[in-house]
């Protein structure tokens, strides 16, 4: 057992716990701060203090394993500006990222937001990236951030790095990423009502046929499952009234 300092109360957990499930273990019942349990959705940002470092730490809770005598407190929302945009209309410019959150040209290229993302993000450079109208390459440095709200909790120009983020990568797909083919293709048979049957089938089914449907199906990459007519066989014993193997 090691003592940890959680929001100033000292507690013993086992040594080889995460901090999430340390606070659990020290009786609090998370309902916020606590989300995907796998280092994804960025609910559980953790800030924490060591007595050998007179640094601020950072990382998330599911993800970050106690260390003796550590003060930590979650920060599971941090207030921030969120602007409503409709992304058909934000050119892919640093003006049009600009228009929304204008604030990011008062970076002062501190460096704290990368220091404090426990993603390891370039934070700083996704905006500068951004000021200068590499929206694509933003986009790209952004991809892997869970908007845990660490950078803008350090910044001292008040910027709201993950949601200019978020807008950045939504303009880069929407008006720079090529539209697949594959995809409108797809998209017009669904408007067609290609699939009305089987999806008016599908809703038909009981809880049970569904689940077995499910749990039985064929799945491409599967040992000795093939692909017929570019179809895979329905379950033998839950069929469609339309199911014809040979077709």
């Amino acid at each position: 057992m090691v003592p940890i300092y959680i929001m100033g109360k000292k507690y013993l957990v086992p040594k080889s716990l995460t901090i999430l499930k340390a606070l659990e273990y020290a009786g609090y019942q998370l309902k916020r701060g606590v989300g995907c349990r796998a280092g994804f959705c960025g609910a559980c940002s953790t800030v924490y203090r060591t007595p050998d470092s007179y640094k601020l730490k950072v990382g998330l809770a599911c993800q970050t394993v106690i260390e003796p005598n550590m003060w930590l407190t979650q920060i599971p929302f941090y207030p921030a500006v969120k602007r409503t945009y409709d992304i058909t209309k934000v050119p892919p410019t640093a003006e049009g990222i600009m228009a929304y959150y204008p604030e990011i040209a008062r970076c002062v290229a501190c460096n704290s937001c990368t220091k404090v993302c426990p993603q390891d993000l370039e934070v700083m450079d996704i905006i500068q990236e951004t000021l200068h109208g590499n929206i694509e390459k933003a986009a790209d440095l952004s991809f892997d951030c869970v908007m845990c709200g660490l950078c803008a909790s350090r910044c001292p120009a008040e910027i709201v790095h993950f949601n200019v983020s978020i807008l950045v990568r939504r303009v880069y797909n929407y008006h720079i990423v090529p539209r697949s083919k594959q995809l409108r293709e797809r998209v017009k048979e669904v408007e067609e009502g290609k699939y009305d049957a089987e999806i008016k089938w599908l809703k038909s089914l009981d809880r049970e046929s569904l689940k077995k449907l499910y749990e039985t199906r064929p799945r491409e990459g599967d040992p000795g499952v093939e692909l017929k007519d570019n179809k895979l066989d329905w379950n033998e014993e839950i069929k469609p009234p339309f199911y014809n193997k040979t077709a």
